[in-house]
């Protein structure tokens, strides 16, 4: 069965394929997929270290994302969740 295509807001879907395979999820594969990599190794390293974040901005950046459960977690469950997103 042919894969179905993940649309056209996908700038490189080849590496979105890939990501997918690997096991990523749908957002995470497609947010990397446009990440062109010459903006990517811009940006990296401004937004500074999980662990310098307060508990309750961690909670408010975990909200954005989406990820569950995230009113019961610790601060250190909260920067493993938010890294491996």
């Amino acid at each position: 069965m042919p894969q179905k295509s993940p649309g056209p807001s996908v700038k490189d879907p080849k590496q979105y394929e890939a990501l997918r395979k690997k096991g990523e999820s749908k957002e995470k594969a497609a947010r990397i997929a446009n990440t062109s990599r010459r903006s990517a190794s811009k940006k990296g390293g401004k937004a500074g270290s999980y662990e310098d974040w307060s508990k309750e901005d961690l909670r408010k950046r975990a909200a954005e994302i989406g990820i569950e459960g995230r009113s019961k977690m610790s601060k250190g469950e909260l920067v493993k969740a938010l890294r491996n997103h």
